[in-house]
């Protein structure tokens, strides 16, 4: 079915959807242009929404705003925001009304014209989205990325043409009922993450597990092997699986063979890229490439990948250089929401680092992260402290905790503030140092979002002196 039929099939019927942000609001346009009968309902008020709400209003769209957003709700369809779980009462209820419970990405696998490439995972899903679509474009595809990142691309659908290439981010949230998988899927890794939505672990995994487990055959699916998690899903893959292993060439189908990422072909294997032609640092890098190199197999020449590599600066608030200033360079890692992010960022350096962390808690575990603060650390500023579910505390406890660590080797400062918590950092800070912002938090302490966060960090950073 096409998107024209599908909108044909609203036609008459009532259609709500649940938030009106960055990425509904385009779905929203998009159904009142088709003369399509919207209520957009969102948890916010009318204030918040500016001209926004008027507009929508014009256009002859129905708002529900306010603690009351989610209730009666009876329309025929209902697309839910991906951050709403699809089991809470509201939606139980309108569905025995008789209501269908959807998602903008679920109604996309269902007209999308095109190629489908889908990427998730617990860390690294944005860089490697981008990757991919950015070797697709320099080998001369359409190409159209969307999914957990850009805007939504229902909207875009009747733009797209069979040779055409979406390549979707896809997040635990917009996985947990989709009942489509992407030709190609991509899991980056699986660690504890969102477990203050989840229920517990299991779902996690389960919602991820969605993006392959609807594939045919002739589709395929890439793991990373070094993995315990993803490795483990091979077993339900229906298609084709492809293993990318940085740690183990033996077992892997793309590796890392004397620092150069390799793609094994039967007894044979051919050399694709050297790690020193990769732009963007550390190993979550490489790993990040290797599955891109896997996903792209066969659609790019390896001489267009070797030249994407070299020139691909890396996503936004992703170990971002923000500036060197007296001889310090500032990195805005806001992306590290989680521990493992945190992790990854601190090995990307070859010597110890000032840290920024702190946020709030999605309740999983950080036991971890003690010992790699004591390993690439030198000194340690905690923010975000003075908000009810903060992770300052776990953060703290973790490093106290921490095989050799020392109080005079590891010093720990804790500034509530986020401001004054960058300009201590950047005080504490000699020539030849590196300031990290990586909060292994989420941003909901001070912040709406990552972004809002990295962007102030960089503001504060451009006005050191």
């Amino acid at each position: 079915m096409g998107l024209n039929e599908y909108l044909d099939s609203l036609k008459g019927k009532r259609v709500a959807v649940i938030g009106i942000g960055v990425s509904n609001t385009p779905l929203i346009e998009l159904l009142l242009g088709y003369g399509i009968s919207v209520t957009a309902c969102d948890k916010k008020e009318r204030g918040a929404f500016g001209d926004l709400a008027d507009r929508l209003e014009k256009w002859g769209c129905r708002l529900q705003l306010g603690e009351t957003y989610l209730q009666g709700l009876d329309q025929d369809v209902i697309f839910r925001s991906p951050g709403i779980r699809p089991d809470i009462p509201e939606f139980l209820a309108a569905a025995q009304r008789g209501s269908t419970i959807t998602s903008e990405m679920e109604v996309f696998f269902d007209v999308c014209p095109c190629h489908t490439i889908g990427v998730t995972g617990s860390d690294g899903k944005t860089t490697t989205t981008t990757i991919i679509a950015e070797l697709l474009k320099a080998a001369g595809k359409t190409v159209y990325v969307g999914g957990n990142i850009g805007h939504p691309l229902l909207s875009e659908v009747t733009k797209m043409k069979n040779g055409d290439y979406a390549v979707l981010e896809l997040s635990s949230f917009q996985l947990l009922t989709m009942e489509k998988s992407p030709e190609i899927a991509v899991v980056t890794n699986l660690a504890p993450n969102h477990l203050n939505v989840h229920k517990g672990m299991e779902e996690y995994v389960r919602a991820k597990a969605n993006i392959f487990l609807h594939q045919n055959v002739a589709q395929k699916v890439i793991l990373n092997y070094d993995n315990d998690l993803t490795r483990a899903f091979a077993d339900q893959a229906p298609g084709k699986v492809v293993f990318f292993s940085r740690k183990d060439p033996q077992h892997g189908d793309v590796v890392l063979r004397d620092d150069v990422i390799t793609v094994k072909e039967g007894a044979s294997a051919r050399a694709v890229l050297p790690v020193r032609d990769i732009a963007i640092p550390g190993v979550h890098n490489v790993e990040n490439y290797m599955a891109a190199v896997a996903a792209v197999d066969g659609l790019v020449d390896d001489e267009v990948i070797r030249t994407v590599a070299a020139s691909f600066a890396g996503v936004e608030h992703r170990i971002e250089l923000v500036r060197e200033l007296h001889g310090v360079r500032y990195y805005n890692d806001s992306i590290a929401s989680s521990p493992t992010r945190t992790i990854a960022g601190l090995r990307s350096f070859r010597q110890k680092v000032i840290l920024i962390a702190g946020g709030k808690d999605k309740d999983i575990p950080y036991d971890a992260l003690g010992p790699e603060i004591v390993e690439h650390v030198k000194f340690l500023v905690l923010t975000g402290g003075d908000v009810l579910g903060s992770t300052v505390p776990k953060i703290c406890t973790a490093v106290l905790n921490a095989p050799g660590y020392h109080a005079q080797d590891l010093p720990v400062l804790f500034v509530d503030d986020f401001d004054k918590a960058v300009q201590a950092a950047a005080a504490h800070a000699q020539e030849g140092d590196v300031v990290l912002l990586s909060p292994a938090s989420t941003s909901f302490d001070k912040f709406a979002n990552f972004m809002e966060r990295g962007n102030r960090f960089k503001a504060i950073v451009n006005h050191l002196e």
